[in-house]
């Protein structure tokens, strides 16, 4: 087990008093722990965040990589007259 070390945090009077409520409600034993585990879930999902962006990026690199792009107007032409034929 990694050491404990003490801090003091600052936070808005109703968080605060939720964090209280949440602990007097037997949901967790301390503050401590709810903070804890709102620290493990605030890492979690910026981990997930990272994750997403670099699979954002690579997927932008990988567009980038494939080739010249096609104009949007001469796309939307191209279909324009293929169902223009089909109607």
């Amino acid at each position: 087990m990694s050491a404990i070390e003490r801090m003091t945090i600052t936070m808005p009077a109703e968080m605060a008093a939720l964090l209280r409520q949440t602990v007097a409600g037997g949901e967790y034993a301390s503050t401590s722990e709810v903070v804890r585990e709102a620290l493990r879930e605030w890492t979690r999902a910026r981990d997930i965040e990272r994750r997403d962006l670099e699979s954002l990026r690579e997927a932008i690199q990988a567009g980038l990589n494939s080739g010249p792009g096609i104009p949007a107007e001469d796309v939307f032409a191209e279909l324009r007259a293929r169902y223009a034929n089909k109607a």
